[in-house]
């Protein structure tokens, strides 16, 4: 999933894994200082990702995904950037996260996942 002599490797907080049942959305959130690895081994999701930082070339721009063993492969999601998922296909799916610091829920914002704020249906598309 990730090695520490790869460009994205910033460091070691902790592991963790998300089980997400078919038609689940676990969103939205961002996390202040901390990097996410995603990757997804067993099952599939839509993951979406929506940039509001203000001084970001990117803002504005929402880019989705969908992550399995059929699409294997490693996202980094830098502090800042809402995201979240959704439970795809009929059999649960397992997030695997490495990320940066160890968690601290003093440094998660979270939102609805039907937030007008952010510029994405859920109930659009396959899943």
């Amino acid at each position: 999933m990730l090695r520490r002599d790869w460009d994205v490797f910033e460091g070691f907080g902790e592991i963790y894994f998300s089980c997400v049942f078919p038609g689940k959305i676990k969103a939205w959130h961002i996390h202040k200082r901390m990097t996410l690895n995603y990757a997804v081994p067993l099952g599939g999701i839509r993951f979406v990702l929506y940039d509001d930082r203000p001084d970001s070339p990117t803002r504005g721009e929402v880019q989705e995904m969908v992550l399995g063993p059929d699409n294997y492969r490693l996202v980094t999601v830098p502090p800042m950037i809402w995201n979240g998922f959704k439970g795809l296909g009929s059999e649960t799916s397992i997030v695997a996260n490495c990320a940066t610091i160890p968690h601290d829920p003093d440094e998660i914002v979270r939102r609805d996942p039907m937030d007008s704020t952010i510029p994405y249906d859920w109930t659009a598309g396959s899943g």
